[in-house]
């Protein structure tokens, strides 16, 4: 299972960084204005339709992989908190207090003094 996890984790970043370049390439709403008044080499990389339907398509089935990965990163990470809890491995959340791992206070500290003000202070000597 160790290596079905490391092969989406590798799989999870490989996407997000060609989701961070796609997302870079593609123009803003506002380039096509800027080429109707003389621009004319800003599309042609993609031909003169543009680059609006491919890397569109290619940004759309990229943010699907990546969300079906990340699905998946957290079903591994909850079958894998699973299987801590079954072998004996508290997780943070389940993980009470103890009585051997509770201060243990004193009795000079915890007992009140002749006058009932509060906790008596101990003497040092």
């Amino acid at each position: 299972m160790d290596w079905m996890e490391t092969l989406v984790v590798v799989v999870h970043v490989v996407i997000a960084v060609a989701l961070v370049g796609l997302v870079l390439i593609q123009q803003g709403k506002g380039a096509d204005a800027g080429a109707a008044f003389g621009g004319g080499a800003s599309q042609t990389v993609f031909g003169s339709q543009g680059s609006g339907s491919f890397l569109t398509r290619t940004t759309t089935l990229l943010a699907i992989v990546f969300f079906v990965t990340s699905f998946s990163l957290a079903v591994f990470a909850k079958h894998r908190a699973e299987v801590a809890g079954q072998t004996g491995i508290p997780s943070v959340q389940e993980s009470p207090a103890t009585p051997e791992q509770a201060p243990v206070a004193s009795d000079a500290m915890t007992s009140e003094d002749e006058s009932g003000d509060g906790p008596a202070i101990p003497e040092l000597e």
